[in-house]
């Protein structure tokens, strides 16, 4: 296969990706930036610390059904669910910030993101099967649904 043909297949899935490495570099910065400012543990270090934390404990979910949903399916809506779930996880990181609570809706919207993203990757690996087996693809249709589906990720 053709390299041009494998990256114009990926590069929105690579652009995500990428973004969401500054972002992760960003949010470590910060969390040096709170180590630095203070000599002791404060609570402010810990919070910025914590937030971190569990924005690194789901990065790789996130990663994986980002890739299998746009290798397995379609790249366009993973890489826009991919993108929505960077704008919320950085919703979740600053809310964390103030009061926990104030957290609170960008995780419950980032495990909505990371649903669909997941039931893409279940949806992708169904219809290589029924083409595999039964020689039925679906694939245009389900892509049209998927895209469409995409933007309702943008209701809170």
């Amino acid at each position: 296969m053709d390299s041009s043909k494998v990256v114009e297949n990926i590069y929105l899935l690579v652009i995500v990706t990428l973004i969401s490495v500054l972002q992760n570099v960003s949010f470590a910065q910060k969390v040096e930036r709170e180590c630095k400012n203070q000599n002791i543990r404060t609570s402010a270090f810990e919070r910025v610390s914590c937030a971190n934390r569990n924005c690194m404990d789901a990065y790789p979910t996130f990663l994986a059904v980002m890739w299998c949903a746009g290798l397995c399916l379609s790249q366009a809506p993973a890489a826009f669910a991919g993108i929505i779930y960077l704008v919320i996880r950085q919703k979740y990181f600053v809310g964390y910030l103030g009061q926990t609570s104030q957290s609170t809706p960008g995780y419950l919207f980032g495990k909505r993101v990371i649903t669909f993203l997941f039931l893409m990757c279940i949806v992708g690996i169904a219809n290589y099967l029924l083409v595999r087996f039964y020689g039925s693809d679906y694939k245009e249709h389900v892509e049209t649904i998927t895209n469409a589906a995409s933007a309702l990720l943008l209701i809170p």
